[in-house]
């Protein structure tokens, strides 16, 4: 069974950050919780500094993150101004370090971070817009910090299928999610561009559990730059 089917004190703690939203953002932040391995991602971040989430859409990884340490400093960034209204209205409740702000797209905070985070956005951009934001969030990591990268795999194909129908319908029906593309890529891809930045990449499929194929990839950068 997936993980987000179990909440834990701080997963309960952080959708309670949403309760006096509207129905929809509540309704879409649940859902969210339960189909992303939010706490593996989680677990791969530092337990203090400044963290940096790109394209953080209602902010729930954010604000996981910020929960389960107060001495974590937590940035969201995101094209949706909606999403991001409603991200810094739970960030008002958490009394936590936790901001979230509205960026245009290929705008980046400066750094240095000990963390960034780039969940289920890369397949939203064109292969070489993807490579791009790669490198330059590579970039904006301290020595030893990490980047951790969370999209959906192409296999097992079934899954893969699956979750394909249901971006369709999100992106190009319902307008739940801002972008015009779609570009699905195999981890290696982006494994390759983060190896070229200069760091060193662990591939982690978390797709047990869940229907859809969720594929991590931690890279980090030196301690000793």
């Amino acid at each position: 069974m997936a993980e987000g089917f179990f909440l834990g004190d701080i997963a309960r703690r952080t959708l309670g950050l949403y309760e006096d939203e509207t129905i929809g953002v509540r309704l879409h932040t649940n859902l969210r919780w339960r189909s992303c391995p939010f706490v593996a991602v989680a677990a791969t971040m530092p337990a203090t500094g400044p963290i940096l989430e790109i394209g953080c859409g209602h902010g729930l990884l954010s604000a996981y993150l910020a929960m389960a340490s107060p001495e974590r400093e937590v940035l969201g960034i995101d094209v949706d101004g909606a999403k991001i209204r409603a991200a810094a209205r739970a960030a008002a409740r958490s009394g936590r370090h936790l901001r979230f702000e509205a960026m245009v797209p290929g705008e980046l905070p400066q750094g240095p971070w000990v963390g960034i985070a780039v969940v289920d956005v890369l397949y939203l951009m064109q292969p070489a817009d993807q490579e791009e934001l790669l490198q330059r969030a590579a970039s904006l990591l301290a020595p030893g910090g990490v980047l951790v990268v969370k999209e959906m795999a192409l296999e097992p194909r079934w899954k893969f299928r699956i979750m394909r129908m249901q971006e369709v319908a999100a992106v190009r029906l319902a307008g739940i999610t801002v972008g015009a593309t779609m570009a699905f890529l195999p981890p290696a891809r982006a494994a390759g561009w983060l190896t070229s930045a200069g760091l060193s990449v662990d591939c982690r499929p978390l797709h047990a559990g869940y229907p859809h194929p969720h594929h991590l990839l931690v890279a980090r950068r030196s301690a000793s730059l």
